[in-house]
């Protein structure tokens, strides 16, 4: 009868097997197919070890769409001697999640064998979910593997992350991508030879795919699906007009409330800051793509305009403020324009940072400086006793507009904070006012 039922189950698998998607045939059964995170999965990696020798601890696979989380899962699965279980985050409950838990604690107790539970797209429990994961993670009644796209020190419970292993997975390079794509057309569970790729079609895929091994399978599947199959003795040959039809409009991966965000604004900041203004359009543009709030990216450029540019050309912040107002009251499509004429400005603007270091050197010493009185003849004078603060010297009683006086209180003296570069207006300024110092 147990065989009667493992042959039904065989059928049953590969009738599923026939209709599934391209990516799912393909998935790789041991470690030795699965297409790069050598640093993950390699050699002489953790991950490998635990694996081959079937002693998993609990693992939070962390990384982009697309790099092998769930084939690794499913790699597990194949090798392990325990009860492998799936559960999604997606429409998980605690209730599903304690159900799995007491049925491990069953096996573990009665049968002596160990559950991997694996969950998919963990960062979308709430902390409810996660927390009833905690004790059975904790005592090893379920051996974890998390998978996840989101950070999880951000997105996980730090308890949960306490009990486990994070490893990191990363994009697949241009190199994997196109194993992955010869895989699949020569594999029988693929394409069995019956299609060939021309070389601008493969271009196309791997740019497309953006280290997405899964997207770079379905994109290969739907561009197939366009032509007539061939025979491995004559195939068919996917050029790059059937790839482009088969992905009419791409999306980036970009994620406005994740790492991705913070990345992207990180890249545009710094092309700006560097003098590129072809990067800085590119990352404006990802963020633009990705629905991104216009007026976060005009309140990164205003800041930058006095973060990085300051008086090397004061006009940077009433430009950089335009672009916000513009994000304001304008909004897509139009203010796209206004951002990138300002982005574009402030990438080729003179650089200076002397105003941020001069306030945050002018903060240190105020907070941890001594007490520093103001000089009298700077004081106030509408009090009684002013008359015997010394005689105040107004700069416009002089030609030049300027005249010898101290400032700062005693123990500092003229340049110990302010440090103008000598580019653009900054410059300009500070040897003007050398002059009329000197004069």
């Amino acid at each position: 009868m147990a065989s009667m039922d493992n042959l039904f189950t065989e059928i049953e698998d590969a009738a599923r097997l026939e209709v599934a998607p391209l990516a799912v045939r393909m998935r790789p059964r041991t470690l030795d197919e699965l297409v790069g995170q050598r640093d993950a999965v390699g050699p002489d990696s953790w991950l490998r070890a635990a694996i081959e020798h079937d002693d998993l601890t609990s693992v939070i696979l962390f990384g982009p769409a697309g790099t092998g989380k769930t084939s690794i899962a499913h790699i597990i699965a194949e090798s392990t001697k325990a009860t492998f279980v799936e559960v999604s985050a997606v429409g998980g409950t605690v209730a599903d999640l304690r159900r799995e838990i007491d049925a491990a604690e069953k096996r573990l107790t009665i049968q002596h064998l160990r559950t991997i539970l694996f969950i998919d797209e963990i960062h979308r429990f709430n902390r409810s979910q996660q927390d009833a994961l905690l004790h059975a993670v904790e005592d090893r009644v379920v051996v974890m593997v998390g998978a996840t796209t989101e950070n999880p020190f951000f997105e996980v419970n730090s308890a949960l992350i306490s009990r486990s292993r994070v490893v990191e997975l990363s994009s697949l390079s241009d190199e994997d991508i196109c194993q992955l794509l010869d895989n699949a057309l020569t594999d029988e569970r693929g394409f069995g030879g019956r299609y060939v790729l021309d070389d601008d079609a493969r271009d196309a895929i791997v740019v497309l795919s953006g280290g997405d091994g899964r997207g770079s399978l379905t994109t290969l599947e739907l561009a197939a699906a366009l032509i007539e199959p061939g025979t491995p003795a004559s195939p068919a040959v996917i050029t790059q007009e059937q790839v482009r039809k088969a992905t009419p409009h791409r999306n980036l991966p970009y994620d406005k409330n994740r790492d991705m965000h913070y990345d992207v604004i990180s890249a545009f900041i710094k092309s700006m800051r560097g003098s590129d203004p072809d990067a800085a359009l590119y990352w404006l543009a990802r963020m633009i793509d990705g629905g991104e709030d216009p007026k976060f990216i005009a309140r990164r450029m205003f800041i930058l305009a006095s973060e990085d540019i300051g008086n090397a050309d004061p006009m940077a912040l009433l430009i950089a403020e335009a672009a916000f107002r513009s994000a304001e009251v304008i909004g897509y499509p139009e203010c796209r324009i206004n951002l990138a004429q300002a982005a574009t400005y402030l990438a080729l603007a003179p650089k200076s940072n002397a105003a941020e270091a001069g306030i945050d050197a002018a903060l240190s010493e105020v907070r941890n400086g001594p007490k520093r009185d103001v000089p009298d003849h700077l004081r106030d004078r509408h009090r009684p006793g002013s008359e015997n603060y010394g005689d105040y010297l107004y700069p416009h009683d002089y030609p030049s507009g300027w005249v010898e006086q101290r400032y700062l209180p005693d123990g500092l003296e003229r340049g110990c904070f302010y440090h103008p570069s000598e580019r653009g207006w900054e410059g300009y300024r500070e040897n003007a006012a050398s002059r009329d110092r000197n004069t």
